[in-house]
């Protein structure tokens, strides 16, 4: 038997997003809607940019290592709710709808 090798198409970013190769589509996206229950099939139908090949690779490569994948899956929400903290301190959301609805009737008189 020979023994075969798969290219996996995850390319890091200089962010440090694992994305797959020649999109936009981070692997987040994928392995979390693999884990809502979509199929390879219907993730690739939402996303345009992604072949189904490289879908099935994605999803290859996350159920061979889990462990990573759910380690850096963590890591990429706790980075999320530390830019979340710091936008919401620095851009005050409470009272956001009002202020935005006050603005309109300004524009509109």
């Amino acid at each position: 038997m020979a023994t075969v090798t798969m290219h996996v198409p995850i390319e890091h970013t200089t962010a440090g997003v694992l994305r797959v190769e020649g999109t936009r589509v981070p692997i987040d996206t994928i392995i979390t809607a693999f884990l809502e229950g979509a199929t390879a099939e219907e993730i690739a139908l939402r996303y345009p940019s992604l072949t189904l090949a490289d879908t099935y690779a994605v999803l290859s490569y996350y159920l061979q290592h889990q462990a990573e994948v759910h380690t850096y899956l963590a890591q990429r929400q706790e980075q999320a709710a530390h830019v979340r903290q710091e936008n919401e301190t620095r851009f005050n959301p409470d009272g956001i709808r009002a202020r935005l609805l006050a603005r309109r009737a300004a524009r509109v008189d």
